[in-house]
């Protein structure tokens, strides 16, 4: 028996900050980045004693890395023990720092084995399911994740080797490439100890999309929820209730790994896909946050009997409309730091911080209403909607109205026109923003770079994803103009990268994904 789960990345078009506090919203995609986890059992056959164990064995795997941890995990308590790791380096979670002795191999992968299992000898109670558990628990866990190569940056290789700064190098790379590490100091010496890994990330939320497919792939590999029947979920049916349940123990994880009870939307969008986010009460987490994850029993009982007041409505571009991502590679950002420099300022200037996030937030609601009804109009009036669109998508906004010919074009045009005033509203009061905190959210070199590309033709919005800096870029096109648009980014140095929006959350795999790269690799191979 074998369970492939996968999880999506995220992209925070909107609500940056005001996310973080109730009942603020931000509008997330999520894309076709994605996490696989893959759970099998470690055995085959069970011994005759195996019914004595007080301990099972769990092995994660991550090929990428070429690492491999393996633990021993109570079967009473459901915490683990690292008994041997060759990671000494923590790359997926972005701690660089040096490993000493067995203290963790991978936080976010631990917790989420910790919740997983716990929340199944919690929530599967009946007889016949409890015994099916337990031999699957004693049969040993063994975890292979696997994160497509859009989760980290490339530039620096591409750079070194002289080639451009274009998606088809990108494209060329083998899928889920391996992720080297650096072995030099500063001065080019050898060290012999590996520091900072060459490839850095692109900030699509890895952590959030890998803790969340191992524990998709958990719970429904130990029978907790049932993940075959996602395409049917609603909040009221079976398969809601267990995407529900895999939230819960999802954002729980995650929070614990990290250290703290951030807004949660990387994780919802990992579960739920593309929608409008507003967090949950911080207070749901304080049993698990008290006990840092160790009464995994009592935590989980807890937690799967919380009222999650967390709010998503689906949310997605409208069609013809593409997203971009881009790598300036103009130099990193702290996220953390960059929120708790705003939270200052909220707290030395309040009236003048409350009035910025008021504006942020009518603006925010202004944008996403327009997408909305670009998604309403499109449904009702099609063709007049392709050909608005398909039209726009060639010339530059100042032109847009010259291509509505009846009403209904008439209203699809100032549609288009209001969601691009509202996000320029958005980017000014974000720069404002940081202005007043002291922290770049929109860099001058980002600002250049953006009102360029929301002058370009068929450019409906350019921005700085989430709490903003220098790391990445994103645009949202009309029609077939984003290969214009990922040229002059090339040709401005900025990398273009291959994710996409998907608006699907997490999914049950039909198998290794690996085998399916390879399989489309080969089918594409043609010979003369």
């Amino acid at each position: 028996m074998e369970v492939v789960a996968s999880a999506p990345g995220k992209v925070l078009v909107a609500g940056g900050y005001l996310v973080l506090e109730r009942p603020n919203a931000g509008l997330v995609l999520s894309t076709s980045a994605r996490f696989y986890a893959i759970v099998r059992p470690l055995r085959d056959e069970l011994s005759h004693d195996s019914w004595a164990w007080a301990w099972t064995d769990v092995k994660v795997t991550s090929p990428q890395l070429s690492r491999e941890a393996t633990y021993k995990l109570s079967l009473k308590k459901s915490t683990l023990q690292l008994t041997s790791s060759r990671q000494v380096i923590d790359h997926l979670l972005g701690l660089w720092q040096q490993r000493s002795g067995l203290e963790s191999a991978n936080p976010f992968v631990e917790q989420a084995v910790q919740f997983s299992v716990a929340a199944a000898k919690v929530t599967v109670t009946d007889k016949e399911r409890k015994e099916a558990l337990d031999k699957l628990l004693l049969q040993g866990l063994h975890i292979t994740i696997l994160g497509c190569n859009d989760f980290y940056s490339y530039r620096k290789q591409i750079e070194a080797r002289g080639l451009p700064l274009t998606p088809e190098v990108l494209l060329s790379l083998p899928p889920f490439c391996s992720i080297t590490f650096n072995s030099e100091v500063a001065n080019g010496t050898m060290t012999g100890e590996n520091c900072k890994p060459e490839v850095a990330k692109t900030g699509l939320g890895s952590s959030a999309a890998m803790t969340t497919s191992v524990v998709a792939a958990l719970l429904h590999y130990l029978g907790t929820v049932n993940l075959s029947c996602l395409g049917q979920s609603s909040s009221g049916n079976a398969a809601g209730r267990d995407l529900d349940l895999l939230h819960a123990i999802a954002q729980s994880a995650h929070c614990i790994a990290q250290g703290k009870i951030g807004s949660g939307f990387d994780v919802s969008a990992a579960v739920y896909g593309s929608q409008r986010y507003t967090r949950f009460s911080p207070e749901i987490l304080s049993s698990a946050q008290v006990t840092g994850g160790h009464c995994m029993a009592d935590v989980v009982a807890d937690i799967v009997t919380q009222s999650w007041d967390h709010e998503k409505a689906k949310f997605s571009l409208p069609p013809l409309m593409s997203l971009l991502l881009g790598e300036p590679g103009t130099g990193g950002s702290s996220t953390p730091s960059m929120v708790g420099s705003v939270k200052q300022w909220q707290k030395s200037d309040p009236q003048k911080s409350k009035e910025t996030w008021s504006k942020l937030g009518i603006a925010n609601s202004v944008l996403e209403n327009q997408l909305r009804n670009l998604n309403k109009l499109a449904e009702d009036h099609w063709e007049a909607y392709e050909s608005v669109l398909r039209s726009c998508s060639c010339l530059t906004c100042s032109k847009w109205t010259e291509v509505a010919t009846n009403q209904h074009q008439e209203l699809i045009v100032r549609s288009l026109l209001a969601a691009r005033d509202a996000f320029l509203e958005i980017r000014l009061h974000m720069r404002e923003m940081g202005i007043a905190a002291g922290v770049p959210i929109e860099p001058e070199s980002q600002t250049q770079l953006l009102d360029a590309t929301m002058n370009m033709e068929g450019v409906l919005l350019a921005g700085v994803p989430g709490a903003g800096g220098f790391d990445a870029v994103f645009s949202v096109i009309l029609g077939e103009a984003s290969d214009a648009v990922a040229k002059a980014w090339s040709s401005a140095g900025v990398l273009p990268l291959l994710v996409r929006e998907d608006p699907r959350g997490v999914s049950l795999e039909a198998g290794d994904p690996r085998t399916r790269e390879v399989s489309t690799a080969v089918s594409s191979i043609q010979i003369n």
